[in-house]
C-alpha cells in the first residue's frame, strides 16, 4: 500500500461523518468469533431499556468492537496489507462505529426529546418564580391583610 493511499484509509475511518448512512455489517468477525452484529444490535435496540441481565453482555460486546477496531485500524496504520484489503478493513471499521454507536446510545434519550424536557423544565421554574414574585400561590391571588 502506498502512503497516501494508507493516509487517505485513516483520513476515511477518522470522519466524524463516517457512520452516516452506513448500515450495521450483518455478520462480522470479532475476536476470531463470527458474530451476527446487525441482528444482536437490532435484539438490543428494539427494547426501551437494557435489562439487568443483558447489561454486561452489551458492554462486553462494546468492548470487543473497540478492541477488533483498534486492531483493524492498526493493520492500516502499519501498511503492511495491501490496499484493497485495507478499503476492506476501513469498511469493516466504520461498521463498527456505526454498532458502537447504536449500542453507545442505548436508553439515551433523543436530542431533541432532551431539549424538550429541558424547556418544559424552564418554563415550570419560570411559572413559578413568577407565582412567588407576584403573591400567588396555586390557587389563585393571595389575599393581603385588611
Amino acid at each position: 500500500m502506498q502512503e497516501y493511499e494508507r493516509k487517505q484509509l485513516l483520513e476515511r475511518i477518522g470522519r466524524e461523518s463516517a457512520t452516516l448512512g452506513v448500515d450495521i455489517p450483518e455478520r462480522i468477525d470479532v475476536q476470531g468469533t463470527e458474530a451476527d452484529l446487525q441482528a444482536f444490535v437490532f435484539e438490543i435496540k428494539r427494547r426501551d431499556t437494557v435489562p439487568p441481565g443483558e447489561r454486561e453482555r452489551v458492554e462486553e460486546a462494546k468492548r470487543n468492537l473497540r478492541r477488533e477496531r483498534l486492531e483493524r485500524k492498526e493493520r492500516i496504520e502499519a501498511g503492511e496489507i495491501p490496499f484493497e484489503a485495507g478499503e476492506r478493513e476501513a469498511d469493516a471499521i466504520i461498521g463498527i462505529d456505526r454498532a458502537l454507536e447504536a449500542l453507545e446510545n442505548l436508553g439515551r434519550e433523543s436530542v431533541e426529546a432532551e431539549a424538550e424536557r429541558q424547556e418544559a423544565a424552564d418554563k415550570k421554574r419560570w411559572m413559578n418564580f413568577l407565582k412567588q414574585a407576584l403573591g400567588h400561590d396555586d390557587d389563585g391571588p393571595q389575599v393581603r391583610g385588611p
